[in-house]
């Protein structure tokens, strides 16, 4: 614990950064207790997994900033429970479309257009692909093979870092950590692919269900949490962050990590409570026609 190092000024930071994760933990607590009592069931846990994802990873962050040496089990807590969120992302959307069946006959002449990103959004000339339930099929097992590899990756890093094998400052080709790290990198953004496609091809149909803040807020958990993170503790590898005794240059860059995220995830918790309370409607069935909504105005 660092606890007995700090000064005045760094007992009043950790006191702030932990009272805006509690804070943060509140506010999910209360909207996780609306969305269970407003929200039908069917909708209810996949709302409650997204929701969750900034408060946990800011829980996360403010334990491994109290127990600097915890991090390495706090990264792959967020981890996993970020790798759930972005699957249960994916089936928010299909199940706000009335679910897969429904979903199928609103795109039946349809096609996906998956030249976007993070894989593909320079390839124009990819062909677009009509949607089916085998397109269905393998979008979701885009997203669900990062809740299966990407923990079994990390967890073996954890196995490597407690026998010694496992150093974030030895990037060489013969160090386990670049070659983890480059694979998880891999599935992490074949993860992310098939949820943009989804969007695209969603985002007018959802407009009225605010997928668009949705989907910002959920990059923003993406950017800050899969990039924001590694770059900070490349800086200090490298020692351009610099060390601050007692701790390490390593250990001071997930200390700025940690602390950054914090106040990122708290101010996202509280605009995810804006935009997700509200009571959850069906959309119209895909085969009610103009004349349809014409005759329900004339009746008086």
């Amino acid at each position: 614990s660092l606890s007995a190092g700090l000064d005045l000024p760094g007992r009043f930071l950790f006191a702030i950064l932990t009272l805006m994760m509690l804070i943060a933990d509140l506010v999910f607590i209360e909207e996780a207790v609306y969305i269970y009592r407003k929200i039908p069931s069917c909708r209810r846990s996949i709302i409650i997994w997204i929701t969750a994802a900034a408060p946990v990873i800011a829980t996360t962050s403010c334990i491994g900033m109290w127990i600097p040496r915890s991090t390495m089990f706090t990264d792959f807590t967020a981890a996993v429970f970020f790798a759930i969120a972005i699957h249960k992302f994916l089936m928010m959307m299909i199940k706000e479309c009335g679910g897969q069946k429904l979903l199928l006959r609103r795109f039946e002449n349809g096609r996906f257009k998956i030249s976007t990103g993070p894989c593909c959004c320079c390839c124009f000339c990819l062909p677009r692909v009509r949607i089916t339930r085998r397109t269905l099929f393998w979008l979701k097992l885009g997203t669900f093979q990062l809740v299966c590899f990407r923990p079994m990756l990390i967890f073996l890093s954890i196995v490597l870092w407690t026998n010694g094998n496992y150093t974030l400052s030895n990037l060489s080709p013969k160090g386990a950590a670049i070659w983890i790290n480059c694979v998880v990198g891999v599935l992490t953004i074949i993860g992310l692919w098939p949820v943009g496609i989804m969007f695209l091809q969603v985002k007018n149909v959802l407009t009225c269900k605010k997928i668009i803040p949705k989907f910002t807020l959920y990059q923003f958990i993406v950017i800050l949490n899969n990039l924001q993170t590694p770059i900070i503790k490349m800086l200090a590898t490298q020692r351009i962050i610099a060390c601050v005794p007692p701790l390490s240059s390593s250990a001071t860059g997930s200390y700025v990590s940690q602390q950054v995220l914090i106040m990122e995830m708290f101010l996202i918790t509280l605009i995810s409570r804006v935009v997700y309370r509200r009571r959850y409607d069906d959309l119209e069935p895909p085969e009610c026609t103009a004349e349809e909504v014409g005759d329900k105005k004339q009746i008086p």
